[in-house]
């Protein structure tokens, strides 16, 4: 199967939707909720909430995260060797707040700590955590996308909820219902 790809001038003269329009489509795609950490060439601890975190391969085991290219966090993460994806539970609101905030120190009281070897900093209560080696960054429009390959794969408490971002707001969803018994 071959894939077209339209080249930059084919893909000019076609209309884009307005970014408003787009920002509130987007809005009605409820996702989970990670704070992706890595560390800076100063060895720095960085970090921001991402809703824009997807895997895209399982052989070998990869993700995808997205970063504004005007985030604080863009040269440490599209610059760093490697990345941790800590996805939220329900009881992880304020820190997903913390984390998106600007002008402070995101990881203060927070209880990070530092993967053994590489110090890379990671959240040991988070519902999943995956630590990538960077393997590809490449631009689209206003973001880069962070290809990682997953080099650790850890899942916590599986009754945990997860924190998801739906309609510009932080969400809990209800618990599932048990199986009817056959």
């Amino acid at each position: 199967m071959r894939t077209h790809r339209p080249s930059q001038d084919e893909d000019a003269g076609r209309p884009h939707a307005e970014a408003q329009a787009f920002r509130e489509a987007m809005a009605h795609l409820a996702a989970p909720v990670s704070v992706v950490t890595a560390l800076d060439p100063a060895g720095r601890r960085r970090g921001f909430t991402a809703t824009s975190v997807t895997s895209v391969s399982l052989d070998p085991p990869m993700v995808l995260v997205g970063v504004g290219h005007r985030s604080s966090c863009h040269a440490a993460l599209t610059g760093a060797r490697e990345f941790t994806v800590n996805v939220l539970g329900a009881e992880h609101d304020e820190l997903a707040r913390r984390f998106a905030a600007h002008g402070i120190d995101r990881f203060a009281g927070t209880g990070f700590a530092a993967w053994p070897g590489t110090g890379a900093p990671y959240l040991p209560g988070a519902k999943v955590l995956l630590r990538c080696r960077t393997a590809d960054v490449v631009r689209a429009g206003d973001h880069d996308l962070v290809l990682g390959t997953v080099t650790d794969a850890h899942t916590g408490d599986p009754a945990q909820a997860p924190l998801l971002w739906y309609r510009r707001a932080f969400h809990t969803p209800a618990p599932a219902l048990p199986a009817a018994a056959a």
